[in-house]
């Protein structure tokens, strides 16, 4: 294949959707489902356990079919998003790498790999350990809808995002069979929204506004308060989880002081990476590469874990308030 055939311009009315290199088509397929973005489920449905009073075989394993639904889903969801957005992915100087856009797999080969992917997750669901499965149906109507149109509407597009996130940790809930807590759900979907308004924020400074439609509601300084209200909001509402709710009874003081510096450091990290590294265009490869950020987040969670520890099996530690 020349140059000519794989690099698609900006202007080009049409990519060739028909040419795919069969040899390398299993490739862009994996490439077309994201499986880096696996993270995102396991960071968040597991959440759920830090509220399980009891650790039991039967809750993490179902825990995990949770994440493997919810990995399912979401891979679905990009491909079925991939083939909506192509035309505006090929103006994208990254994007238009991906692999419908341009040209890499033809659009009935994804919508047959789509199905491929619906009918591999309603299996799993059917054989899953017994659980409720709203949590996901609501993830994929939410996540068509976006698809369709709700992403087109500044300000309710993120938002949309960001509940995404809420309903992989309530089916977390589901699957350990606790009630969930509140207060952690507000503090995910205002982290989620810090995430995503900072990648909205580098795609107006970077690209402008004509590869997103939604973009034409946003400008910088909007975006600059959104991720200032929304940052605080997350911080506030993180501490709160950890005095109310989180299961750390023996010594939160202790947590708080040490862990609230490590998460504030962290967030200031993030917005340093979009406002002055203008670094924010992948929120996902900054979590997982800054060193500062991973960090503070091993620390955290260490942290947490040894709080977590002295409050459900107290005779293991004697690193208690008195």
């Amino acid at each position: 294949m020349t140059a000519a055939e794989t690099v698609v311009e900006p202007v080009a009315p049409v990519a060739p959707d028909r040419v795919a290199r069969l040899p390398l088509l299993p490739r862009h397929l994996l490439v077309l489902a994201r499986p880096g973005h696996v993270v995102k489920n396991l960071f968040t449905v597991p959440l759920a356990l830090v509220d399980t009073p009891v650790w039991t075989a039967s809750a993490l394993w179902r825990c995990a079919w949770a994440v493997a639904a919810f990995t399912l889903a979401s891979s679905m969801i990009y491909v079925v998003n991939d083939i909506a957005d192509r035309h505006l992915d090929r103006a994208h100087p990254q994007k238009r790498h991906r692999p419908i856009a341009a040209g890499h797999v033809p659009v009935p080969v994804a919508w047959a790999y789509a199905g491929l992917l619906a009918a591999a997750l309603i299996a799993l669901t059917v054989n899953a350990p017994p659980m409720t499965w709203w949590p996901l149906v609501a993830y994929l109507f939410l996540s068509t809808a976006y698809s369709r149109w709700l992403k087109h509407l500044p300000l309710l597009d993120v938002c949309v995002v960001s509940a995404g996130f809420v309903l992989r940790v309530i089916q977390g809930y589901a699957a350990t069979g606790t009630p969930p807590a509140s207060l952690l759900l507000t503090a995910v979907f205002s982290g989620c929204l810090v995430l995503i308004l900072g990648k909205r924020r580098h795609e107006l400074a970077a690209l402008g506004t004509g590869h997103r439609p939604a973009l034409d509601g946003y400008n910088l300084l909007l975006a600059d308060h959104l991720l200032g209200l929304t940052t605080t909001l997350a911080g506030t509402t993180f501490v709160l989880y950890l005095n109310i709710d989180a299961p750390i009874e023996a010594y939160p003081p202790i947590v708080l002081a040490l862990v609230v510096p490590l998460g504030l450091l962290a967030a200031f990290r993030y917005l340093q990476a979009v406002l002055v590294l203008r670094t924010g265009g992948d929120p996902i490869r900054i979590l997982l590469r800054d060193r500062t950020i991973v960090g503070c987040a091993l620390l955290a969670g260490a942290l947490l874990a040894v709080a977590q520890l002295n409050a459900r099996y107290p005779h293991l530690l004697t690193w208690t308030e008195r």
